[in-house]
């Protein structure tokens, strides 16, 4: 116990300051009367910078998970999209397939026929 008083002596310069740690009870901590102690007010600036420092993590913490929220909204946006995009494209492929080009060619009566010959190839001389 002798060495745990030696200890606190290094960093409180008076005995009138150590008498104040003696002195401390519940209920000087419940009434309040622990902030007008000589001890409290000079570590002050520290608890203010402390509570400064919470509130910019309690701060931090929230934006955080704001910005996490609409990343997984984006997510699930993103995932829709390239369903619809895959969906779109077989759609197409299926639309313009020769069987059905055809079908729709004879719907609207255009008139135009099939290639019965492959195409050829024409060579060009230079």
């Amino acid at each position: 116990m002798n060495w745990r008083k030696n200890k606190f002596t290094e960093f409180i310069q008076s005995k009138e300051e150590f008498g104040e740690i003696k002195g401390i009870s519940f209920r000087d901590i419940i009434n309040g009367r622990i902030f007008t102690r000589t001890l409290v007010t000079k570590q002050m600036p520290f608890f203010i910078y402390l509570a400064f420092m919470g509130f910019l993590y309690i701060g931090n913490h929230y934006k955080m998970e704001e910005l996490m929220r609409k990343v997984a909204d984006l997510n699930k946006d993103l995932k829709e999209l390239r369903y619809e995009a895959i969906t779109t494209s077989s759609e197409l492929m299926f639309m313009s397939k020769q069987s059905e080009v055809l079908k729709k060619v004879r719907a609207k009566n255009l008139d135009l026929e099939e290639l019965t010959e492959p195409p050829r190839k024409l060579k060009v001389r230079k």
